[in-house]
């Protein structure tokens, strides 16, 4: 018996827009059957009716939680990278267990009005201040999973290991909550997490600056051994790959490749400053690439070589990383007007493979093969924008694909299915009632 019989007004079906399709989802959270032709042009009887264009769920491939508590402060004046990283510590040194839950629970909250219905935290705030260990190790981690239910998404909690304040560097006294001293410690501390049903576990090595190259193969172990996800901040800035040369005479994308980390189940997170043989390594062993480009340009990172990666073999996922936005249909878009500026050529990529990256290739990314489509067996989660708003009325239906990657906006998400079940109905949050009170809260908490 199905849980719920939608009737979606339009929807995408990965190469172009479908009218009038039926949507069973079955009392596991998978669909279980999808009409389309002559017979589902009007809703059946008993049907959810979902107005406008329905996409499979978003998939944010890259988050850190706690950095949507610097939106708008981190933005006054000028800077570096650098200097934004020293006030990203102050915050980081607040949290606590209790109150990473209510921050991440709104942040997670804030996805699921955004069409988000996975996301991949990449998760390093393990300790205490000075770096005691909780009474329960892994507190932080089971805060995040637990603020993903309540927030009615998934996750995939992407422990990460840093070790190191730099190259040959102990950890400065600002990361030490961050070290479990060696990937040996790291690797018993996270055995510990077990996935469940809106959660998996995977692994992250947050540089190749914050993981000694010793130590590298531990982590890619632990991820090879359980077939998870490996994901890695690579090459977004260049200092980082000047220091490795300097330290190891190499990229950090070749050291990455020597010490067994790169691979199919393996994303690099931004991968902007890149050599040809860089990228010949990452396409040559399907590494992924997550771009994040709200995130690189508030940085001042840098554009990335998305196309050349593509093109050599590397799929492409999205985040929003530092939350600066939280809206996945802008880093989609802002990744070909990006490409665009640099190479002064447009259309890169279609919509169709945009919102690709951003559904399908972001749910393999985090470890959810079963997701990011709509199509029997799939998990039922998705996502409606309308058709009808200030900046989506006026094209034909059947570009809805284009209207949602260069005009729609987060602002245009209506419905959120996670499961089969509703979580954002109309524009409003079935678990977290009012999400901008929720946010404030947990913001003016750290800061008090």
């Amino acid at each position: 018996m199905p849980l719920k019989t939608y009737w979606l007004e339009h929807a995408w079906l990965g190469t172009h827009v479908e009218p009038g399709v039926t949507l069973e989802a079955a009392d596991d959270g998978r669909i279980a059957a999808l009409r389309t032709g002559p017979g589902s042009q009007t809703p059946p009887p008993g049907a959810e009716v979902l107005r406008g264009l329905t996409l499979p769920g978003l998939a944010n491939a890259h988050s850190h939680a706690f950095h949507r508590a610097l939106r708008g402060t981190v933005q006054v004046g000028s800077g570096t990278f650098w200097t934004w990283r020293d006030f990203m510590y102050k915050v980081a040194h607040n949290l606590t267990p209790e109150s990473y839950f209510e921050l991440a629970r709104a942040v997670y909250a804030e996805m699921a009005l955004a069409g988000i219905t996975a996301v991949g935290e990449f998760h390093y705030v393990h300790h205490a201040p000075g770096g005691a260990p909780y009474a329960e190790p892994n507190a932080m981690g089971e805060a995040l999973i637990e603020a993903a239910a309540a927030a009615g998404i998934r996750i995939t909690l992407l422990d990460t290991a840093y070790l190191s304040a730099g190259f040959g560097r102990a950890p400065d006294p600002h990361q030490l909550r961050f070290s479990d001293g060696t990937a040996e410690a790291w690797a018993e501390r996270v055995s510990a997490l077990k996935p469940r049903e809106h959660a998996l576990i995977g692994a992250a090595v947050h540089s190749v600056r914050a993981v000694p190259a010793d130590q590298l193969a531990t982590v890619a172990r632990w991820a090879e051994d359980r077939r998870a996800p490996l994901h890695v901040h690579l090459s977004e800035q260049t200092a980082e790959n000047d220091a490795c040369l300097a330290a190891h005479g190499r990229t950090p994308t070749r050291l990455l490749a020597d010490h067994g980390v790169l691979g199919p189940r393996t994303t690099g997170v931004h991968n902007t400053h890149l050599t040809d043989a860089d990228i010949a390594l990452l396409g040559g062993t399907t590494t992924g690439t997550c771009m994040c480009p709200t995130t690189e340009r508030d940085l001042a990172d840098g554009i990335g070589p998305a196309v050349r990666l593509q093109r050599a073999g590397s799929p492409l996922s999205l985040g929003s990383d530092s939350h600066a936005v939280i809206d996945l249909l802008e880093e989609a878009r802002a990744m070909e007007l990006n490409e665009r500026l640099s190479s002064r050529t447009r259309g890169h990529w279609t919509a169709n493979a945009l919102l690709t990256a951003a559904t399908a290739d972001g749910h393999a990314a985090l470890g959810w093969s079963g997701a990011g489509r709509l199509e029997p067996g799939a998990l039922a989660d998705f996502t409606t924008i309308v058709l009808d708003s200030v900046r989506t009325a006026g094209p034909l239906p059947r570009l809805g694909a284009e209207t949602a990657v260069f005009a729609a906006s987060a602002a245009d998400i209506r419905h959120t299915v996670v499961g089969g079940r509703h979580i954002v109905r109309d524009g409003a949050h079935a678990l977290v009632p009012d999400v901008p009170t929720a946010l404030a809260e947990a913001i003016a908490a750290l800061r008090a």
